[in-house]
């Protein structure tokens, strides 16, 4: 199956590209007209990368649209990593999956080729409901260890005005490593959500200084969450949008600031993103890195498949989002 594959509901357009990565390019909300992933300033390409691997964020990007990318086995930096070479955001983002529709339902699958993983993806739509479900099956009798997350980048309409971020996490940790000129937060500083102590000043992550015009680019991680959810609301309540999750395989979330705040190509200071990700580990440096820190890795065991799932609730909110219900829709006002 080539080409973007559209699934639609009553309240939503979601457009997939199962040639790289089993992206999930574009969520719209017909009712509202309005979109709510992110693009970025340049065109990605719309063919895989044939080794299976980015040797690079340069290389990565360059499929990149913004969109909603699945990060696994690797995450963050390419690295080798008990003796095999994994790449920028790992080989599910840039490679291609078998496709079919079922019904309602998009399935997925891919036999990775940097582990010896099959995985199978479910994407459907119901209503003003996205769910997506993950099944990782490891083939042989060894126990393998990966990262898995994911990237929903978020922007378009729903950054177009000032906007809140609101999580069921109580804790924030700025990334230590990295900081730009225009990162405002002290890097390994940790607060209580949604506080983190800044360079100048403390800084209030869910409504960064200066809104959707700030110049900003920042990275921090999400843990010890009452409940696994985070959302962004427009404050004149034209959209919101609120991620829910299996915490057992996303205890974290990293959460990225690109608001005009990278001058270097190819952002150029015109992208206008927030990065939204669960992720089965802490740290965005990859596999190796990882370990080296400690940082918590998953263990996939031999046998039945491993389930995970997450979904993506976009709607016209009538107040604040206060945490997510049993069907992974907003709790709002």
């Amino acid at each position: 199956m080539s080409g973007d594959v559209l699934l639609e509901s009553e309240s939503l357009r979601v457009a997939v590209r199962p040639q790289v990565g089993g992206t999930i390019t574009a969520i719209e909300h017909k009712q509202l007209g309005l979109s709510v992933l992110g693009t970025v300033p340049w065109k990605a390409v719309e063919s895989p990368i044939e080794s299976c691997a980015a040797p690079d964020e340069r290389t990565w990007l360059t499929r990149y649209t913004g969109g909603w990318p699945l990060l696994f086995p690797n995450g963050g930096d390419a690295c080798t990593f008990e003796g095999v070479f994994h790449g920028f955001h790992g080989e599910a983002s840039i490679s291609p999956w078998e496709a079919r529709m079922s019904g309602a339902t998009l399935r997925l699958d891919r036999r990775f080729v940097t582990v010896p993983i099959r995985m199978r993806r479910e994407i459907s739509v119901d209503g003003d409901l996205v769910t997506i479900r993950e099944f990782a099956q490891v083939e042989g009798d060894r126990p393998v260890t990966v990262m898995w997350g994911h990237h929903p980048t978020f922007g378009s309409d729903l950054l177009a005005g000032d906007f809140e971020i609101q999580t069921g996490a109580r804790s924030v940790t700025a990334d230590a490593g990295y900081d730009p000129m225009t990162n405002p937060l002290q890097p390994g500083a940790t607060g209580r959500w949604p506080i983190v102590p800044g360079k100048a000043e403390a800084v209030d992550l869910s409504r960064p200084r200066g809104g959707v015009s700030a110049g900003m680019a920042a990275l921090a991680y999400l843990d010890d969450f009452e409940s696994p959810w985070i959302s962004i609301r427009r404050l004149d309540g034209a959209v919101a949008a609120t991620l829910s999750w299996d915490a057992d395989i996303f205890p974290y979330a990293w959460l990225w600031y690109e608001l005009a705040g990278t001058s270097d190509a190819p952002w150029s200071g015109r992208a206008r993103l927030i990065g939204l990700e669960p992720s089965s580990t802490r740290l965005a440096y990859g596999l190796a890195e990882a370990r080296r820190n400690g940082a918590r890795l998953l263990t996939l065991q031999p046998g039945a498949a491993m389930p995970a799932m997450i979904r993506l609730h976009v709607c016209k909110p009538s107040g604040a989002v206060r945490g997510i219900g049993p069907d992974g829709r907003s709790l709002v006002g």
